[in-house]
């Protein structure tokens, strides 16, 4: 018996609730694409069938996620870049691409395309860009996960799915972002050093310890340790113990009976201006009126 490939493909309209939202889907699915198989398999609107040899322009950003086989993608004056089981692509509105997988093999794609005012948050090097399309999350069994709940969510299409789309597309990318940070720290030794600075941190609020001296601790010299613990953190370490400080502060003020002057002491800032002055910052707050607001709820 002849082996029939798995297709399922949900096209959606948004309203204008949906595009208020700030975050909307377009289409979701899934397709098993066996080897030596057409592809894309026939059905698919006009807007989203393509040939893979002349590529197509979207006007939304799409995940494409590979869970099985191989393939290649291509960019706009760029070659042709193998992807295999395990990455994700994130193509980019306006953006010239095509893919297709490798015909004797075939592969397992899930795909969704969406678009909305809050992806211009996003569409910033310091969380997505166009010049880096894939993304390495290996097989993730929640992304999954949240594929097939957006399928299911995408086909009965009751009233508010889209904002349920929203928080899968926001999940997803999430994830993605959480996935591609954490690979480019591998090292298990750097891992646990770090964990170790922020533990000795967490440990030592009531006393004077430096950065510089958790760094002789570990056996680091202060201005690498600095750098690795900012990009794995994105605090720096003197931020990372100040929001440490801050998070005690709250606890101190209202779960305890101890005066201002005496957290701002306990948790070693220089003087009790100083406290003051950071913590009101932070809240808006001083830390007396923070106290206040804790007993009265007002």
């Amino acid at each position: 018996m002849k082996k029939q490939h798995h297709q399922t493909a949900n096209y959606l309209v948004a309203n204008e609730t949906d595009e208020n939202w700030g975050l909307y889907a377009t289409t979701i699915g899934c397709q098993h694409i066996l080897p030596n198989m057409e592809y894309p398999p026939r059905g698919h609107p006009p807007a989203y069938s393509f040939s893979p040899d002349s590529g197509r322009v979207l006007q939304e950003y799409i995940l494409l996620y590979i869970t099985k086989g191989e393939g290649w993608f291509e960019l706009e004056k760029s070659s042709a870049t193998k992807i295999s089981a395990g990455n994700v692509l994130f193509l980019f509105p306006g953006q010239w691409h095509t893919y297709r997988p490798a015909k004797e093999m075939g592969w397992n794609e899930y795909w969704l395309g969406f678009t909305g005012s809050y992806m211009k948050q996003l569409d910033n090097p310091l969380f997505f860009s166009q010049k880096k399309p894939v993304y390495d999350v290996g097989f993730n069994e929640q992304m999954v996960a949240l594929f097939n709940q957006g399928i299911e969510v995408a086909a009965y299409q009751k009233t508010a799915h889209q904002q349920v789309l929203a928080g899968i597309i926001s999940m997803l990318l999430g994830l993605v972002f959480y996935s591609e940070k954490n690979n480019s720290f591998r090292d298990s030794e750097v891992i646990s050093k770090i964990n170790q600075a922020k533990l000795i941190m967490r440990e030592s609020t009531d006393v004077d310890v430096t950065p510089e001296s958790i760094a002789q601790t570990l056996n680091l010299g202060y201005s690498s340790f600095r750098k690795v613990f900012k990009q794995y953190t994105g605090f720096s370490p003197r931020q990372y113990q100040l929001e440490i400080k801050f998070q005690k502060s709250k606890e101190l003020l209202s779960g305890t009976a101890m005066t201002i002057n005496e957290i701002a002491s306990y948790l070693n800032f220089d003087s009790l201006s100083y406290f003051v002055q950071f913590f009101k910052s932070r809240t808006g707050l001083s830390p007396g009126e923070f106290r206040q607001r804790m007993k009265t709820g007002k």
